[in-house]
């Protein structure tokens, strides 16, 4: 048996691994980027350092040998072991507490769900979520990181938008059958009506629908009537049972949409000016764990890997 590196025989393992997994040279060079002949000149050398023979070489494929198979038993959970502890010893580096304030309805809608991803990725970073409505102001100190829906302005602190909103109406199919059609605005009077009454801080519960039907050319709707919620959430869910159609934040109801627990009858929507924005004092991004969260958030919003 030559004597090869402990690092030269780490990377030929590593190639052995790929291609028992392929069951080819090319596939396996596609894996780890790097050219098929140099792939078979990796095995070749693993086998001349180990005394035996891999993998059998039979027209236009390969196989494992006896010996290439009991090898794999043996490699291929001792490389899975050390892969886990280096990702845990990874995210162990970046380890205690980051405080993140959330609205309500994007914590529950939008976030939550993806939470287990990121203590996935990071186990040792430890999440203190608080669910906060926009009335309470945010102030330095109170929070690392908070998520708000507002214009992007925050004196004194920094911000990252996150996602842009728009809003239009929704409501369940099943509301719309025997009742007319609902296509135009005008013929809401014919449906139960839901408020999210948070959705503009300051203004009457019915003022998001206002908003909305001003912005399409149709403030003459009347919509001071129906029933009425301070979490957006909750009022989606009434939605959903069929209790009256509601304004939507697109943000929050991609799933419903997409599933067809919800339906938009008309096609307009309409920017609302706000955005969903990751608020935190100046210097909070010095902190790596807090940097982590931001970016991994960010990334989430963006559909990137932070």
């Amino acid at each position: 048996m030559q004597t090869e590196a402990p690092t030269q025989v780490h990377a030929r393992l590593r190639v052995f691994l790929a291609t028992a997994r392929h069951l080819s040279f090319t596939r396996a060079g596609e894996e780890l980027h790097i050219t098929t002949g140099a792939v078979s000149q990796q095995i070749k050398l693993l086998e001349e350092w180990l005394g035996f023979r891999l993998f059998r070489r039979l027209p236009r494929r390969i196989e494992l040998t006896d010996e290439g198979l009991r090898l794999l038993a043996a490699v291929d959970p001792a490389f899975a072991a050390v892969d886990l502890a280096i990702g845990r010893l990874r995210g162990g580096a970046l380890s205690g507490v980051v405080r993140l304030r959330a609205l309500p309805s994007f914590l529950a809608t939008w976030l939550v769900p993806r939470l287990p991803k990121l203590m996935q990725r990071y186990p040792a970073i430890e999440l203190q979520v608080e669910a906060e409505d926009s009335n309470r102001s945010l102030r330095d100190g109170d929070f690392d990181l908070a998520i708000d829906l507002n214009d992007g302005t925050y004196p004194g602190m920094q911000s990252t938008v996150l996602l842009e909103e728009e809003i239009f109406p929704v409501c369940s199919p099943a509301l719309m059958r025997d009742r007319p059609p609902l296509s135009s605005p005008e013929q809401l009077e014919h449906y139960p009506l839901l408020h999210d009454m948070t959705a503009w801080r300051g203004s009457p519960p019915y003022a998001e629908w206002e908003r909305y039907l001003k912005a399409i050319g149709a403030a003459h709707v009347n919509v001071r009537r129906g029933y009425m919620f301070n979490r957006n959430h909750i009022t989606i869910q009434c939605a959903i049972a069929g209790m009256g159609v509601t304004i939507a934040r697109r943000t929050l109801t991609t799933n419903e949409l997409a599933s067809g627990l919800l339906v938009a009858p008309f096609e307009k929507s309409v920017r609302t000016g706000k955005r969903y924005c990751l608020v935190y004092s100046a210097r909070a991004l010095d902190d790596r764990r807090v940097a982590t969260v931001h970016d991994w958030i960010v990334g989430e919003a963006r559909g990137t890997d932070p």
